[in-house]
């Protein structure tokens, strides 16, 4: 959605309410305006569509055993926590960001896990590579992965047809959730062949959303 500059004469009192609720927020003078005006008129700004699919996903997020989810309201980004059943109990940090608009992808998602065990960190990079070749066949050119040492981040697509924040955030939210599964259980065992049943089983519903 295309912004311009506008001059907009207030009165003093107001400009200092709307700058303190703005900081309240964590949002600029003109991001809360934006937002206010865009509710009073019914129109749904690339950014409040971003906080109501992640505002979503923190809901759905908080009923998981095994992740827990880190939001910040009026942010493009959510924080999720998981701990492997390794020696030490390593930590792996989900984050989803959403772009909002003018991107040729929806968002990424980026899985970091830190830990100075290099046996983890090959058998990590494994999955990662499974996980890769897994959704190449599935989504090919849609879907674009970054693998480093620790780290995987994969991109988000636009979706290929108008989806509700709702349903977006279902299908993140399940995704985040089978990728943690699945990739606790490689470690402790899981052979590819049933790694790559698991997500098949699954592929169907993730097409044209997020794949």
């Amino acid at each position: 959605m295309k912004k311009n500059l506008y001059s907009l004469l207030l009165s003093d009192d107001v400009v200092r309410a709307v700058d303190e609720a703005a900081h309240l927020r964590g949002l600029s003078r003109s991001a809360l305006v934006d937002s206010v005006l865009a509710s009073y008129t019914g129109i749904v700004t690339p950014e409040m569509r971003v906080n109501e699919i992640l505002e979503a996903v923190n809901d759905l997020m908080k009923t998981s055993a095994s992740i827990v989810p880190f939001f910040e309201p009026h942010t493009a980004s959510i924080q999720m926590k998981s701990s492997l059943e390794y020696k030490y109990r390593p930590t792996v940090r989900y984050e989803v960001e959403l772009y909002g608009a003018d991107s040729r992808d929806m968002g990424a998602l980026a899985v970091i896990c830190r830990t100075q065990s290099p046996q983890l960190i090959e058998r990590l990079m494994t999955f990662f590579a499974l996980w890769r070749s897994i959704e190449r066949y599935y989504a090919g050119d849609r879907v674009s992965h970054e693998l480093r040492e620790g780290r995987f981040i994969r991109s988000i697509p636009l979706p290929e047809r108008d989806c509700s924040a709702r349903l977006i955030a279902d299908r993140i939210n399940d995704y985040v959730n089978l990728f943690d599964s699945l990739m606790k259980a490689y470690l402790g065992g899981m052979d590819e062949r049933l790694i790559r049943a698991r997500y098949a089983a699954n592929a169907d519903k993730y097409k044209g959303i997020i794949l």
